[in-house]
């Protein structure tokens, strides 16, 4: 429905009937939750094998043990499907603990300490260290950055990626800017794949400060919900070739292939960063859980088993973000005032509503028993000055759970709109 074009009566006339639907809502109180890019249970199942992949008769590869000490930057096993994954060598890999954003951390808080190859450490440099952070982007990226003391510079994100006549401008002239999050494919929460452009444009543009970095958080990769989904360009051969591979830092971890939380971690980079990487880790660990690793190796065993692994994923959570989608759909398809991504990939859906109503979407859904992503999440400081982007995770519920937590989202938007457009009559 067209709710802009409707006249006041017949706003008035179907806002009472959506509020009959919420009441009736509250009375069921409802527990629902799709707040987190969480997997369900069904695709946790799929990894049980995992668990049984080492034995107490398992032979462990010759060399060093990886029941002992040693190899800090992790197994070659892992190093290699991790660069057949992302087409790098594998030199190019660290390979850590279970979670990529404590790997980030790190690096981000490293930098601050001790500096980045060679450079002045960031607490002791005159200005403030800034980042910049497309929106809507990934809290916990944002949260990083906030706890830490770095002033956060939003940039638009558009169906190519971030706005690059910004980033470069920014980049070039400020040396105090020493970073820029990315979610380079299928964007937390929007759903892009950076385009070809924007991903040359990052590899090749000029920085005033030379411990300028990118954080790559390449999460999603292998995340595919069609078989059509757009391929990332490879930005380490770009940058290679113009010889900027040493501001490249790319993040993954198998916690969405296989345990979310229990997976496997890594960071990318050029060879003088891996080097720097390994002399800081040592100062902190003498090594992550290789023999995890191991079991990891064996059950993942390539690149090409992994691809085959993630459609089994697909084929799980595509039908819950069709009955999202179809929702929103049937209820704002024809219209201009609410709006949302329909993502090839990923964990989320980005929804935007009218400018001005997402944090009372958010209350008044929690009022009625569902929990979502609270308005602002998307964006450094919980500062969305539109107010109007809300993240849909569907993963996590059941599917009948989904569906009741859809019609509970959509009631609730209904609402909220018919009441602004009306207080603008």
């Amino acid at each position: 429905m067209k709710y802009e074009s409707l006249t006041k009566d017949e706003l008035k006339s179907t806002l009472a009937a959506e509020k009959k639907r919420y009441d009736a809502f509250l009375k069921e109180k409802l527990s629902l939750d799709m707040s987190r890019g969480k997997p369900a249970a069904d695709q946790l199942d799929l990894t049980m094998p995992l668990l049984s992949v080492l034995q107490k008769d398992t032979k462990f590869p010759k060399g060093t043990d990886y029941r002992n000490y040693g190899l800090l930057d992790g197994i070659p096993e892992m190093k290699k499907i991790f660069a057949e994954l992302f087409d790098i060598p594998e030199e190019y890999v660290f390979v850590g603990g279970n979670s990529s954003l404590n790997i980030m951390y790190d690096m981000i808080s490293d930098a601050l300490l001790t500096g980045v190859l060679g450079s002045t450490p960031w607490v002791k440099l005159p200005g403030k260290v800034k980042f910049i952070c497309p929106v809507p982007g990934y809290d916990r990226h944002f949260n990083i950055c906030e706890k830490l003391g770095i002033e956060m510079i939003s940039v638009p994100m558009d169906e190519n990626g971030p706005d690059m006549n910004i980033v470069e401008d920014l980049v070039a002239n400020d040396a105090m800017v020493k970073g820029i999050w990315c979610v380079p494919r299928f964007s937390n929460p929007g759903g892009v794949v950076y385009s070809d452009e924007v991903v040359a444009r990052l590899a090749k543009m000029k920085v005033a400060a030379p411990d300028f970095r990118i954080y790559y958080d390449n999460s999603y990769f292998v995340h595919t919900l069609t078989e059509d989904a757009p391929k990332l360009a490879n930005i380490f051969t770009i940058a290679k070739e113009a010889g900027t591979e040493d501001r490249i830092y790319m993040f993954s971890s198998t916690s969405k292939i296989t345990f979310a939380g229990s997976g496997v971690s890594m960071i990318a980079a050029s060879p003088k960063n891996i080097a720097s990487i390994k002399e800081k880790m040592g100062w902190k660990t003498i090594g992550f859980n290789k023999v995890w690793q191991y079991a990891h190796a064996l059950y993942l065993q390539s690149a090409e088993h992994v691809e085959s692994i993630m459609k089994e994923q697909a084929a799980l959570i595509r039908p819950k973000f069709e009955i999202v989608l179809d929702a929103f759909d049937n209820a704002f398809g024809d219209s201009d005032t609410v709006t949302w991504n329909k993502p090839q990939g990923g964990y989320f859906i980005c929804l935007k509503c009218l400018n001005g109503t997402a944090k009372k979407v958010w209350s008044m859904c929690k009022k009625a028993g569902l929990t979502i992503t609270p308005a602002g999440a998307a964006h450094p400081l919980h500062n969305d000055d539109s107010d109007s982007y809300l993240r849909i995770a569907p993963t996590y519920p059941s599917k009948e759970d989904l569906k009741k937590a859809t019609e509970v989202l959509v009631t609730v938007v209904k609402i909220v709109t018919m009441e602004a457009l009306l207080l603008a009559k």
